[in-house]
């Protein structure tokens, strides 16, 4: 299993990236009151392989993020079987999260990774329309965890793709309650769901003023798709507080990401708030004429994405 450490000496961060699984970065750390303080949280297993590599960490969920119905995919008349991955017999968050990745370069606060199916898997050029390559980079810097994203499309038939990620949010930060730790999130609609699939209906999201201003953890049980957000000077985000800690993390993610999904985990550990380039299912929902995001790009288009994870001392009640 390679694993790559970036540290940056300024602000005392460190980062881990699994280049052997996913290319995912499972930890994200900076020093606070004299200890090390762990953002983002990854199973106890999830080094040797042994757990789903979509439990911990930042996953990277491409060509489609959330599930796909059942295991076909129609399109252009052709039908693509994908392994059933949820306790529904769908697929679910594409191919890129479960593989080896390769290091295009490295140094001691940043580490460049690529995976193409025809390069690094053929196998997977029977169960998506056409080649793909995915292109990723994480930079430490004062204190900040840069992510940037290439998707290209590297084949010679048109390539429809979704991007997601799935990062694991700590709660708490501390040795805290994780009850009395906030949430403070993006959306104003949310895609109604069955199944665990999105039936092509929006809905007001009734606690929208709520989550805006700091949703207590206590009171929140989510696996939903938000939609309608906002963004601020090209950026929407948002924010995970633990009062114990006085610290925030924020996820700002790029202006591509049009919907947001907000998990939180059986184990209650964590929270997801999850940046997604489309809805899930997005493919099937373009079929029927519903506006899902989902992007078709032509033999040699490409589109970027971008996401910043940034900590502050922050004393709500001060």
């Amino acid at each position: 299993m390679e694993n790559i450490t970036l540290h940056d000496p300024a602000s005392g961060a460190t980062a881990e990236v699994l280049v052997s699984l996913g290319f995912n970065c499972h930890r994200f750390s900076l020093p606070h009151r004299g200890r090390q303080v762990d953002l983002l949280w990854r199973s106890p297993t999830f080094l040797s392989g042994s757990d789903r590599p979509s439990r911990s960490g930042i996953p990277i969920l491409f060509p489609f993020p959330g599930r796909i119905r059942g295991t076909e995919l129609t399109w252009e008349g052709k039908t693509y079987t994908i392994p059933a991955g949820d306790a529904f017999g769908n697929a679910i968050h594409g191919f890129v999260h479960t593989r080896p990745w390769r290091v295009l370069e490295k140094d001691r606060r940043r580490v460049v990774g690529q995976f193409q199916a025809s390069v690094d898997d053929p196998n997977l050029l029977t169960q998506w329309p056409g080649d793909f390559r995915l292109t990723a980079s994480y930079d430490l810097s004062g204190g900040m965890l840069r992510l940037n994203y290439l998707i290209e499309n590297p084949g010679e038939t048109p390539l429809p793709c979704g991007l997601g990620l799935h990062p694991y949010f700590h709660v708490p930060f501390s040795d805290g309650e994780a009850n009395h730790c906030l949430a403070l999130l993006p959306g104003n609609a949310r895609w109604v769901l069955e199944g665990m699939l999105p039936t092509g209906e929006r809905q007001p999201l009734e606690r929208a003023q709520e989550y805006h201003a700091g949703a207590a953890f206590a009171g929140l049980q989510l696996d939903d798709v938000f939609t309608g957000l906002q963004f601020d000077d090209g950026w929407c985000r948002g924010h995970v507080y633990d009062p114990a800690a006085r610290l925030a993390v924020t996820i700002s993610f790029s202006s591509v990401f049009r919907e947001c999904v907000v998990f939180t985990p059986p184990h209650r550990q964590a929270i997801c708030i999850e940046p997604y380039t489309c809805v899930p299912n997005a493919a099937e929902l373009t079929s029927r004429g519903v506006d899902a995001g989902l992007r078709v790009l032509q033999p040699g288009e490409l589109f970027t994405a971008a996401v910043e994870i940034t900590v502050s001392e922050i004393d709500l009640g001060a």
